[in-house]
């Protein structure tokens, strides 16, 4: 991806407890990250910023609350917690936010995941998308619904939304089997609309068994799209 300095993002961060860990972040020279606002209770999200980081050790709750006072349009989210219990990921990426677990990324993920965010992707890092694949485990037992809508789906969209749920985005997964990135969300595109999922997290979590593998269903999840691991 080639950087452009005149479309740099502006990134909003709220630590709900404690001081925000990276103070170091973005450098000067980073290619993608221009400004970062730091947020006050009750954080309100100003107007031109393009993604917030939200740094919590209750990352449901804290999330909740963010999204009840956010006033203004849609910013996209990405969690950063110490916490790595398999349902707090999950109930975050249901919500549509990403998620980065602390001592689990670097500060160059930091400008990726905001990149990948702005650009409708949901990021998690590698302990997220582990509770992404217990949850499949899980759901394995009595997953003859999900296997049912699984079988909606031709062998190479089984492929593509295979990838997509370890947390690859479209132009990963058209390297990774060797597809133009157009003909993977061709792929994508089919894959919504047989799983009648509204996006690439509905659509995971359906083709894992996280939510209702019935067609039409009601998804109780965010519409946003996954990234990092990336999820479009």
């Amino acid at each position: 991806m080639k950087s452009d300095r005149a479309q740099r993002l502006s990134v909003a961060l709220a630590c709900i407890e404690g001081e925000w860990p990276h103070e170091d972040w973005p450098t000067p020279d980073d290619p993608y990250v221009s400004r970062v606002v730091h947020l006050a209770p009750p954080f309100r999200i100003p107007e031109r910023v393009d993604a917030l980081l939200l740094r919590s050790e209750r990352p449901a709750a804290s999330l909740s609350q963010l999204q009840v006072a956010q006033t203004s349009a849609e910013v996209p989210v990405i969690v950063i917690s110490p916490c790595r219990d398999t349902d707090s990921v999950i109930e975050v990426f249901q919500a549509g936010a990403g998620y980065l677990v602390e001592g689990d990324y670097c500060c160059h993920t930091l400008s990726s995941a905001v990149t990948a965010s702005a650009r409708g992707y949901t990021y998690l890092s590698p302990i997220a998308c582990a509770a992404l694949r217990e949850v499949t485990r899980r759901a394995s037992a009595s997953g003859q619904a999900t296997e049912r809508l699984r079988a909606l789906l031709s062998p190479r969209e089984r492929e593509v939304i295979g990838l997509l749920a370890t947390g690859l985005g479209a132009q990963e997964i058209g390297l990774r089997l060797q597809l133009s990135e157009k003909t993977v969300r061709n792929n994508l595109s089919a894959i919504y609309a047989k799983l009648d999922a509204r996006g690439s997290t509905d659509a995971v979590l359906r083709w894992i068994g996280a939510i209702s593998a019935t067609p039409g269903g009601d998804a109780n999840a965010g519409a946003r799209g996954v990234a990092g691991s990336v999820i479009r």
